[in-house]
């Protein structure tokens, strides 16, 4: 089966156990192994809670996206999944389902994502994917010091919403540098630590992420993050539109665009696997 078609059907499995439609893509890239690898699993319902969590699990990238149809033309219900939890919102995975929904000719047009974090809208724009995602501001706030101590780095601002702590650094080598200690981040009180700086040759700023209490050490790119990054950029460099490097090894570019309470974040995606996973 080559990777630029869809299969008729999933490939069976032995005896009378269901075949799933599954694709592994690798988001907010434009090449094959770079960006952030996210499962993607079409339903044609409903699926177990405990399925889709054992899926995500055996997949183990940082998010497997599960996608079922909605009541109309290109409304779909979506969820994400850590190999450890279930997750209220992931950029990369709904990137990486609107990618196979409209390659696999699942879908044409306009996409309305049901999921926790409201409905969230996807469109294409010239072979990328644009997301509307809300923006998740972070307010100053003092780290904890036995985060600040596993960070392992000075820190010139700190701050936080619902969902991570965002903390910005001296500059772009030293978000580069980072080295924390994973074990001093699962206790942060938070999903998840974002570490950011104004940007190099390229790009507005630099990121990482981590959030090692869901599962996930390091993110190598990641969307939620950037609904945080582009309002606390986007104040600092007085400009809406804004390019996004996350310097993590496989590494990858979020393009973002500040709207009021909506952040647009424009990727791209490559489909790397093609097939079907065991169902329930």
């Amino acid at each position: 089966m080559s990777l630029d078609d869809p299969p008729a059907a999933a490939p069976p499995f032995a005896g009378a156990v269901r075949s799933v439609p599954f694709w592994l893509v690798d988001a907010f890239s434009g090449e094959a192994w770079r960006g952030n690898p996210a499962g993607v699993c079409v339903l044609d319902g409903p699926a177990p809670d405990a399925w889709m969590a054992a899926v995500a699990a055996e997949v183990n990238a940082a998010e497997t996206a599960f996608l079922s149809p909605g009541a109309g033309p290109g409304e779909w219900a979506l969820r994400w999944f850590t190999p450890a939890t279930e997750v209220d919102l992931c950029g990369h995975a709904t990137l990486a389902g609107a990618h196979t929904l409209w390659s696999y000719g699942l879908a044409d047009g306009p996409l309305a994502f049901s999921t926790r974090s409201g409905v969230l809208r996807a469109e294409g724009r010239a072979g990328r994917v644009g997301l509307d995602f809300p923006a998740l501001a972070a307010a100053p706030a003092d780290l904890p010091a036995g985060v600040s101590a596993a960070l392992g780095a000075p820190v010139r601002w700190a701050g936080r919403n619902q969902t991570n702590w965002l903390v910005e650094l001296a500059d772009a080598a030293a978000v580069r540098a980072l080295a924390p200690d994973m074990a001093g981040l699962v206790d942060m009180g938070a999903q998840g630590l974002i570490v950011t700086a104004q940007g190099e040759e390229g790009s507005d700023f630099v990121s990482r992420y981590f959030a090692p209490a869901v599962g996930v050490p390091e993110d190598p790119v990641t969307g939620s993050a950037h609904c945080t990054l582009a309002p606390f950029w986007a104040a600092r460099l007085g400009r809406d539109r804004l390019r996004g490097h996350q310097v993590s090894r496989r590494g990858g570019w979020v393009e973002v665009a500040v709207a009021g309470d909506r952040v647009v974040l424009t990727g791209e995606a490559v489909t790397v696997i093609a097939g079907a996973v065991r169902g329930w």
